[in-house]
């Protein structure tokens, strides 16, 4: 895969402090924060700030650890959309929710606000729990594990939750939960090698109206393209498969991506920069300490309708070791901006530049 490409990953921050590996990163989606967490069982959050006065280079420091509590590796983080409030998922099968004990609405996010509490413990799944993420509006929470089920949960006030529904479709271990941008559907993805899309049916419960069969071994990771017509996999299998929604409850995998030798452990797909075809970045990372950036291309071709190049590429991102999670920064100004955590217990920030 020796082509030229026309971007480069540029090391902008390398933030070591865990003692044990980094197992995700999550940007704050309203506020200059970073937070990650790990096998160490806690969780570190950054601050980040522009270097100088009308500076474009920008300064990440530590601001606060959050030892959580939990008595296992903390394996999976998740902003709810407020950016107020944060959950954890734990291998000791919990779901924790924290917020800060003083919200300062300040843009500082600043040294000054209280400490993290946790405010709720989510209990329910028997083993550990691999991933958690919130809906677009806020309103639920999902969460899943290596009990082969996916929960959903709905937020109420008060840091109060009401389970909605214990969904048991997957016959192995659920790796990953992954909400559309706009819409209450909800992916998940497992060892079983297929991915689940679920709906809540007015009358009833939560069901799976779909389930996307393709990838021959586990399925890691799952990103929406930003405005939701597009889902991206990674898999054991060495791919990542692009699937298309072409009716309200039908998607079809219309594009197959290789330029990884391991398994591909983390997908991130970001609004990018460039022309309005552009359908943005799909950035891609696993066990071979690799990091591609592909920029996708809807084309005018009904058989082929998607296109990808390779923009930008790393390897070694975190020197001989596995990265674990990669994530585009969410807000407007920073759509450059790429975080990524690695078993060398480090968390880098990477920005998207010509080359």
């Amino acid at each position: 895969m020796d082509v030229d490409v026309p971007c480069k990953l540029e090391l902008i921050s390398d933030l070591p402090g865990h003692d044990e590996r980094a197992w995700q990163v999550a940007w704050n989606p309203t506020k200059p924060l970073l937070a990650s967490c790990s096998a160490d069982k806690s969780v570190r959050t950054y601050n980040y700030r522009p270097s100088d006065h009308g500076s474009k280079s920008l300064t990440f420091s530590h601001v606060s650890t959050i030892p959580t509590g939990h008595t296992k590796t903390v394996r999976s983080i998740a902003w709810a959309p407020s950016g107020k409030t944060l959950a954890t998922g734990s291998f000791d099968s919990n779901v924790g929710i924290w917020e800060r004990e003083d919200i300062s609405d300040s843009e500082d996010a600043g040294e000054s606000a209280g400490d993290w509490e946790c405010v709720t413990l989510l209990e329910g799944h028997e083993t550990e729990c691999k991933s958690v993420g919130y809906s677009s509006s806020g309103t639920l929470l999902a969460s899943c594990s290596r009990d082969k089920t996916v929960w959903i949960w709905e937020v109420k006030p008060d840091a109060d939750f009401e389970c909605m529904g214990v969904l048991m479709e997957h016959s192995q271990d659920v790796k990953c939960v992954a909400w559309h941008p706009s819409e209450e559907i909800l992916a998940s993805a497992s060892y079983d090698d297929t991915i689940k899309l679920y709906v809540d049916d007015p009358s009833e419960d939560w069901f799976c109206f779909l389930t996307l069969s393709g990838h021959k071994s586990t399925v890691w990771s799952l990103s929406w393209s930003p405005r939701g017509s597009y889902l991206a996999s990674s898999s054991d299998d060495l791919t990542i498969r692009i699937w298309k929604r072409v009716e309200e409850y039908k998607w079809k995998s219309v594009l197959e991506l290789r330029g990884h030798e391991r398994s591909i452990y983390s997908i991130s797909w970001g609004v990018g920069k460039g022309a309005s075809e552009n359908l943005g970045w799909l950035a891609t990372t696993g066990g071979d300490g690799k990091i591609n950036v592909w920029e996708i291309t809807e084309t005018q071709d009904t058989k082929d309708p998607l296109s990808a190049k390779l923009l930008a590429r790393v390897s070694g991102a975190h020197d001989v070791n596995d990265v674990n999670s990669v994530s585009w920064c969410p807000r407007p100004e920073h759509p450059d901006l790429l975080a990524s955590a690695g078993d060398d217990g480090s968390v880098k920030v990477w920005k998207v530049v010509p080359s």
